[in-house]
């Protein structure tokens, strides 16, 4: 190789490396003058949350992230941990003048109805409820959650979500219970119905009400006894009973329905779909309650005033 030559390779390498120095300088500026002062946005969501949090620069998200490792749980005899699934996040997006976050709670049965009530009672929805294994021990449900607005608001928010689920771990959470046989059922419907302004039925011990929607899909009307419907359960007595049963509503009656129900201090076991490509889309819950008659019939009442009818 003659000496110009190697001089110009030299000169070419010196050159690219200037070049890379300057595009790491270029890119470690941006990252410290990111628009609208997310930096300090970013910090202040992993101060008010709790959590720390990671940028995906290319979606423009901050995740923060809580791993469950205080759970013990085996899922058909595999001993799980936190990346198998057993972490709780909620990612922040901002866009201009407000924030988006979405998130998935990871919680034992006795955390979710009072991990739902911190969400709901600080601003955040609390979009579907469900699990995600089978032959799991102990059982984990998982909670999404979704907000928009001010991010330190929803960050300060999903703090308190968090907060919750550590206060309930462990065995603190709430866990319902009642010794009840519907053989053994002695209440009497006429104040139920009273109060619910429907007709049920008193059969085998349970005495069931059921309220239809509708819902088209491909054209056609669906109805009550395709199963677009509410219905309640009742079993025991006029002083202590059990009430399960599901909610079929619009996509904008959910978080309604979900608030009258927790303020009446009746369990949600489950926020899912039960159809596709239904118009309008009905979303549906299930839930748990133990009380007087009366007052869980005033709770679903209530559930069901919020609805658009």
């Amino acid at each position: 190789m003659c000496i110009r030559t190697a001089n110009r390779l030299a000169a070419g390498l010196f050159s690219a490396l200037v070049m890379a120095v300057l595009a790491v300088a270029e890119a470690s500026s941006n990252a410290d003058q990111r628009p609208a002062g997310q930096q300090s946005i970013y910090q202040t969501i992993e101060t008010l949350t709790g959590a720390k949090g990671a940028l995906n620069e290319q979606e423009g998200v901050f995740k923060v992230s809580v791993p469950r490792s205080d759970l013990h749980v085996k899922v058909a005899g595999v001993t799980m941990t936190p990346p198998m699934g057993l972490t709780s996040w909620a990612a922040f997006k901002l866009l201009g003048d407000h924030t988006m976050v979405m998130g998935d709670l990871v919680l034992l049965e006795d955390q979710v109805n009072p991990v739902m009530s911190a969400a709901l009672d600080n601003g955040l929805e609390v979009t579907a409820l469900h699990n995600h294994f089978f032959w799991d021990s102990p059982k984990v449900m998982f909670m999404h959650i979704g907000g928009s607005g001010d991010p330190e608001r929803l960050a300060a928010a999903v703090g308190k979500v968090f907060t919750a689920v550590k206060s309930t771990s462990g065995g603190k959470g709430e866990r319902p219970f009642a010794k009840i046989d519907p053989a053994h059922t002695k209440l009497d419907p006429s104040p139920i119905d009273s109060i619910l302004g429907v007709k049920g039925e008193l059969k085998n011990g349970v005495y069931k009400a059921t309220i239809g929607r509708s819902t088209t899909m491909d054209g056609h009307e669906m109805g009550n006894t395709m199963g677009v419907n509410t219905w309640a359960a009742f079993v025991g007595s006029d002083k202590r009973a059990v009430v399960d049963g599901d909610f079929a509503m619009l996509e904008s009656e959910l978080q309604p329905v979900l608030k009258a129900l927790r303020g009446a201090g009746i369990n949600i076991v489950a926020i899912h779909s039960h159809m596709v490509m239904e118009s309008p889309r009905i979303m549906f819950l299930h839930y748990w309650g133990v009380g007087s008659t009366a007052d869980l019939a005033r709770g679903l009442k209530a559930a069901l005033n919020v609805q658009q009818r």
